[in-house]
Parts: structure tokens; C-alpha cells; sequence
């Protein structure tokens, strides 16, 4: 769905051996507010037609950062530049990259 809608740099981490609040991460980003926020919409109504709705959102299209929380799988889609300066992907570098898309 992500990159359907032209997300770069998805990638899906395996947290579960290293986190208490969920199973994976998915992060992706966006180019621009808009591309963001179609990114942000179009993962959040595709799951809705499977009967699977966000326990709650976090972020603000300005703050360049936008989370959806599933439970086990949370949804990170960020600026370019937001993407860059918070690098979740060393953060969490511990954990397993399932999948990796440039």
C-alpha cells in the first residue's frame, strides 16, 4: 500500500525480541506533506476495508512525522528530513530487517 502510493525507503523490523509494545515496525517516507499524508491515508483505509482499524495516531503532517499504532505493527511515515534525523533504523538496528525497499 506504501508503495503503492510512492513511499521510499520502506522497511519492515522484527522487534519482538527487543520491545514489550509491539511485534514490528514498518517505516517508510514521503517526499513532500501531501505525498505524506496520501502515504498515511492509503495504508490507514486499505487495512480499514480488511476490518482492521489504528488503535490510536500519533504526529502532525507539520512535525513531518506520522505513526499509526495496530497493536503488534506500528506504522511510521516520515519527511525525508524527519527520516534522516531520527534514523529509527539505527536506533533499532538490533533488530531483524525483514524487508528492505529503497
Amino acid at each position: 500500500m506504501a508503495s503503492d502510493k510512492q513511499a521510499s525507503n520502506i522497511v519492515l523490523l522484527d522487534v519482538r525480541d527487543l520491545c514489550s509494545f509491539a511485534d514490528y515496525f514498518i517505516i517508510c517516507a514521503g517526499d513532500s506533506a501531501r505525498q505524506i499524508r496520501t502515504i498515511h491515508d492509503e495504508i490507514e483505509q486499505g487495512l480499514k476495508k480488511e476490518g482492521i482499524k489504528p488503535h490510536h495516531h500519533e504526529g502532525t503532517i507539520d512535525s513531518g512525522w506520522l505513526l499509526l499504532d495496530y497493536g503488534d505493527v506500528i506504522v511510521h511515515v516520515f519527511g525525508a528530513a524527519e527520516r534522516d534525523f531520527y534514523k529509527l533504523d539505527e536506533l533499532w538496528h538490533e533488530a531483524k530487517t525483514v524487508l528492505r525497499i529503497q
